[in-house]
């Protein structure tokens, strides 16, 4: 689990590819603190197991379905990926709760500047702008920010100084994809009003919200 504010930007210094996967080793160096093997670090929003390290970096296996379903497949030897590593039990969490299993991805479609902040518009499908609500939260390349506007078509946030500064984000190009995890929350509830593939038809009250655990 992870919370989605970014610890470093760490390099790609190497891509084997294995078929339809792949195995990456990433210069860092913030997240290498107390690592050991089989820990997990969020790599562009992406929930990947360390293999192997050394005190430079770290080295990952990259399974065919998440090739297939991340931005990954697009990594070049010298690109840039935000780091997060596992939240510890005990810390702060900043951000929201973050699992590293992406939905999918968005396109980049315009950069705009307001005054200290830069609005960033990325359009994605249908399927994951139904988890996608205004204010909510939303991981972008596993960077937890808040959704500032929605449409039929895609969503805007605001990125501020800082997290322009921590992340790859504002470096990003128009067209440029980038990997999305929409807030669990939504998702559970979603599945708590279907039933063998059936939308169940209730309304959502304050007891149905209770004995599900919603509420107390």
């Amino acid at each position: 689990m992870f919370t989605g504010i970014i610890e470093e930007v760490g390099k790609v210094k190497e891509i084997n590819n294995t078929g339809d996967g792949a195995v990456i080793i990433i210069e860092a160096n913030k997240v290498l603190k107390d690592v050991k093997l089989g820990d997990s670090i969020s790599t562009n929003g992406v929930c990947l197991t360390v293999k192997e390290f050394n005190n430079t970096g770290f080295q990952v296996d990259v399974m065919a379905e998440t090739i297939r379903q991340s931005n990954l497949k697009y990594l070049s030897k010298g690109d840039l990926v935000n780091l997060e590593r596992a939240v510890a039990v005990g810390d702060r969490l900043g951000g929201h709760m973050v699992s590293g299993h992406i939905d999918g991805v968005g396109r980049i479609i315009s950069q705009e500047k307001e005054d200290n902040a830069i609005w960033i518009a990325i359009n994605t499908t249908g399927e994951l702008l139904k988890y996608i609500i205004l204010r909510g939260s939303i991981a972008i390349d596993g960077v937890s920010l808040t959704v500032a506007h929605i449409d039929d078509s895609g969503f805007k946030v605001s990125i501020i100084p800082h997290t322009g500064i921590t992340t790859t984000l504002i470096d990003k190009g128009i067209g440029e994809l980038v990997n999305i995890e929409c807030d669990m929350i939504g998702k559970y509830v979603e599945k708590l009003l279907v039933s063998n593939g059936k939308e169940v038809k209730k309304d959502i009250s304050i007891d149905f919200l209770a004995k599900h655990g919603f509420i107390r």
